[in-house]
């Protein structure tokens, strides 16, 4: 019997939505979530390129084809988390792409069960291969 990878983060059919809006206005994207100023407990969205990842830096899996990064000492609280990328109404006070739609992207979390932490998706720090 296999054992399937739980993800660290997954996101919602209306965050999906809106990941395929901005794709196709701006291309590739990646997320970061970080614990500083602005929105900072809110995921934010950019073109490839657009934000460079640290070395310290943590990769939590994909969403919709997009990577999941978080600043590490975020990480160090959630990292027991499980994120779930949403959207609401509101303008966030961020850089993100999806500000201009009148939109921002939100995280909704619950705990992972003891019977998962053995099976997250392992995670990648940003200056690894």
């Amino acid at each position: 019997m296999t054992t399937q990878t739980i993800p660290r983060v997954d996101l919602t059919p209306a965050a999906a939505d809106v990941i395929e809006k901005l794709r196709a206005q701006h291309g590739p994207l990646m997320f970061h979530q970080s614990g500083g100023c602005c929105d900072g407990s809110s995921p934010m969205c950019y073109a490839v390129g657009d934000f460079i990842i640290g070395s310290s830096d943590v990769w939590l899996g994909q969403i919709n084809g997009c990577d999941f990064w978080m600043s590490d000492d975020q990480f160090e609280y959630w990292r027991h988390t499980h994120l779930t990328v949403d959207v609401t109404r509101g303008r966030g006070a961020s850089f993100s792409l999806e500000i201009p739609m009148g939109i921002r992207f939100l995280i909704r979390s619950r705990l992972f069960g003891e019977n998962e932490m053995n099976h997250l998706t392992p995670i990648r720090i940003g200056g690894e291969a």
